[in-house]
């Protein structure tokens, strides 16, 4: 055969494998039978909710333990975080001082309680809303679990985001209360946090009742089926996933329902208000619960106790010390 001939079907035939190739490949990544294969992390599971990239649910196998915790030696400690680059919330009282434990005032309501609830139950609390002290993952690592409590929108820095992200893949635990939920919108790593979902809006505070899901879990251990308490019982998007809901709010017993200024209609039978997950090597636990002042201090209100006792064993969980997620 002519070279000239010969060179035109080596072309031609090279040509068509290719061809044959990437339409081979194209019928695998596009088939809905093989996409989660093909690409595990591609941005939404076959569910279409979204997918962090992160190992992330209910099962253990999603911990990492680095060996970064000696309780045996070092304790228990958590550090409670509550730096608002937002609305703030009442509970918070006046912003605090820079540095790790300012003083605080009568009206730092939420960061006083904790640092009480930790008094009364054998583990140290320090507190702070200077964005540094969270700027590096040695710092993290003083702590068996980190609280934020009620933060608001871009409440970390560059590093103190990366520093996060190495605690809670180095086995950290994170408690996110009430406004945790309006916190770094815009980062999707942060969202798979907090499982998978954002505060969207909410109705009035007012009365309403929360059911208790299983009661093996540390935070639910103890608590009546249901219990009478008042919050603005926050709607949320997405909705959580891959999570263990602890606890719901029956919305019929809302006087107001739970539709939000926002347009979103509440969640109807199934408005979760607590859950805990594992993600990316760490451990979270986070309600949305705790919006009044009298949640947080010596004031009678209705299931406080109750309230006090699911956070309480919240943070004992997440810091591994009672088991996590049960």
């Amino acid at each position: 055969m002519p070279l000239r001939r010969r060179s035109i079907l080596s072309a031609t035939l090279g040509a068509a494998v290719t061809a044959a190739v990437l339409i081979a490949a194209h019928s695998f990544v596009s088939s809905p039978a093989t996409t989660q294969a093909a690409s595990p992390r591609s941005g939404a599971d076959h569910l279409g909710r979204p997918d962090y990239g992160v190992c992330r649910g209910t099962d253990p196998d999603c911990y990492h333990d680095w060996g970064n915790f000696d309780p045996a030696t070092d304790g228990y400690r958590v550090l409670v975080y509550s730096r608002t680059a937002g609305p703030r919330h009442a509970h918070l009282g006046p912003a605090l001082p820079a540095g790790l434990n300012p003083p605080l005032a009568p009206a730092n309501a939420a960061q006083s309680a904790l640092v009480k609830l930790g008094a009364e139950h054998d583990f140290a609390v320090d507190w702070t809303e200077d964005v540094t002290q969270l700027s590096s993952p040695s710092r993290l690592f003083r702590y068996n679990a980190v609280i934020f409590m009620s933060t608001t929108r871009d409440a970390l820095d560059d590093p103190a985001q990366t520093a996060l992200r190495q605690y809670i893949r180095g086995g950290g635990g994170f408690v996110g209360i009430h406004n945790a939920f309006g916190t770094e919108y815009n980062w999707e790593w942060y969202e798979g946090l907090l499982g998978g979902t954002n505060y969207y809006d909410h109705g009035r505070n007012q009365p309403g009742t929360v059911v208790t899901g299983s009661r093996k879990d540390a935070s639910t251990k103890g608590l009546p089926a249901r219990w009478d308490f008042a919050d603005e019982w926050y709607n949320l998007v997405p909705f959580p996933s891959d999570v263990r809901v602890l606890a719901r709010v029956d919305e019929a017993t809302l006087p107001d329902g739970a539709a939000g200024g926002s347009g979103h209609p509440g969640h109807g039978r199934d408005h979760p208000v607590s859950w805990c997950q594992y993600y990316d090597g760490g451990r979270s636990w986070v309600t949305t619960l705790g919006h009044a002042v009298e949640a947080w201090t010596d004031a009678p209100m209705a299931g406080d106790q109750q309230f006090t006792s699911h956070v309480l064993g919240g943070i004992e969980s997440a810091m591994g010390r009672s088991p996590f997620c049960r």
